[in-house]
């Protein structure tokens, strides 16, 4: 099911343990939080009556204690996304949530039992909570009078009208580095992980090692429009579930090559090699995708 503004889809549960969600996780958590699900109230609107910090490391900035004292009464105004990080407009300020390799966010009534690693609780008005739970203690919260010291220093969005094939061409040939480690950092796009970085080589037929600046313009044409393809993708079917239930996307049903090893290549036939490429597990068909350029 496609989610819209406003679909209606499935309660939000656990973060698998291995990935950070990337841009359509989190835009699948943003438009359920903005628009609100399985009973539980859209956001914005909503005040924020107080904050219980159980695992201090949780807050970046400020400290645990200028936070909450800084949180309280502040009215949420949207839930949004840059990158792979939830905004909450606040009016004077924002707060930033990243969830990490095991964050997850909930809305749920206030006395509904705690969960194990629900280690930050927003206390609502109405009796109403958005819980932070986080296995790993990994995620991170700021309260900002100004977001772009944190978010200025991300990539252009994928999916906005503004990154046309272009900007993307004449941002790869500032670059001289292999496309996947390069799609990975978020200061050259922002939102693309692992698994959508794959998705997306794999769509545009080029080898995770090509250098950046040794492409064509087709071939660049092809790198933006595998962007896209992937994520829209994802965006239609709620993201990716792995390992634990997450979100009820099911993504992960239509992989062409992320973590199939072994398996036909869906164009081809040909089994898909995983390598490692700066430390990451990455997933082509070497048919699809020869390292050389033919």
């Amino acid at each position: 099911m496609r989610v819209g503004p406003t679909a209606d889809v499935p309660a939000l549960r656990h973060l698998y343990n291995r990935l950070v969600p990337e841009l359509p996780e989190v835009e699948t958590l943003v438009r359920i939080l903005r628009t609100g699900s399985g009973g539980a109230p859209p956001l914005p609107g909503r005040s924020i009556r107080d904050v219980t910090i159980g695992w201090p490391g949780h807050i970046a900035r400020p400290d645990a204690a200028a936070f909450q004292e800084a949180i309280r009464g502040r009215r949420i105004h949207d839930v949004q996304r840059r990158g792979k990080y939830l905004v909450f407009p606040l009016g004077d300020a924002a707060m930033l949530i990243h969830l990490k390799m095991s964050g997850d966010l909930t809305v749920v009534r206030t006395d509904s039992p705690g969960g194990r690693f629900e280690h930050t609780r927003f206390h609502l008005e109405d009796g109403w909570d958005l819980r932070f739970a986080d296995a790993r203690k990994f995620g991170k919260v700021f309260l900002l009078d100004d977001p772009s010291g944190v978010l200025g220093a991300l990539g252009p969005e994928p999916m906005a009208d503004g990154f046309t094939a272009r900007v993307l061409r004449d941002r790869l040939r500032r670059h001289a580095r292999a496309l996947k480690p390069l799609l990975l950092d978020q200061t050259f796009i922002a939102g693309l992980g692992n698994i959508y970085a794959d998705e997306t080589l794999h769509r545009a037929r080029l080898h995770p090692l090509r250098r950046s600046d040794r492409l064509s313009d087709d071939e660049a044409r092809r790198l933006w429009r595998g962007i896209r393809a992937a994520l829209r993708q994802g965006l239609r079917h709620n993201g990716a579930s792995i390992d634990w239930v997450y979100r009820g996307g099911d993504f992960q049903n239509h992989f062409r090559v992320y973590q199939r090893t072994g398996e036909p290549c869906p164009v081809c036939g040909t089994r898909i090699r995983r390598i490692v490429v700066g430390q990451r597990g990455t997933h082509y068909c070497p048919s699809c995708q020869p390292e050389r350029k033919r």
